[in-house]
């Protein structure tokens, strides 16, 4: 999963970057609660963004966590003014794939970080998933066209 605060920039313009930085504490602390077995990591990839990687999970699993999680963010009620919602969210991209030798792991970051502009296309503060994309490639890295 790669994480998105939404509208981060406008939150630091607004309440200045030590508020930012105390946002991305509280946030981070809630997103490493998702990360409860041996081989799952919650990590912060850059800026506002952060990655959740997930060991075996369903489809249907990855996007129930992934809801859960985007909406745990959102109850933390961090004030963001330049909401809609008037308070901080998350936009999540779910990459699913099945590793295997001849895939990269630039490659399901990719998928993830496009499934997470998806998401904010879609209007901020939702869940998207991609999977099948990913089966049909026989290499790691791609782009979509």
């Amino acid at each position: 999963m790669m994480l998105d605060v939404d509208h981060f920039k406008k939150f630091n313009d607004r309440y200045g970057h030590q508020a930012g930085d105390d946002a991305l504490q509280r946030i981070a602390a809630v997103v490493g609660t998702f990360a409860k077995r041996p081989l799952d990591l919650a990590a912060r990839y850059g800026g506002e963004e952060l990655a959740v990687i997930l060991f075996d999970v369903s489809r249907e699993n990855a996007t129930r966590i992934a809801a859960q999680l985007r909406a745990a963010v959102q109850n933390l009620q961090i004030p963001h003014a330049d909401q809609a919602l008037g308070v901080v969210t998350l936009s999540v991209g779910v990459a699913i794939l099945h590793p295997t030798l001849e895939r990269s792991p630039e490659g399901v970051v990719q998928l993830a970080d496009q499934a997470l502009y998806a998401a904010k296309r879609d209007g901020r503060n939702g869940v998207r998933v991609c999977e099948r994309e990913y089966e049909a490639l026989s290499t790691g890295t791609f782009q979509v066209l």
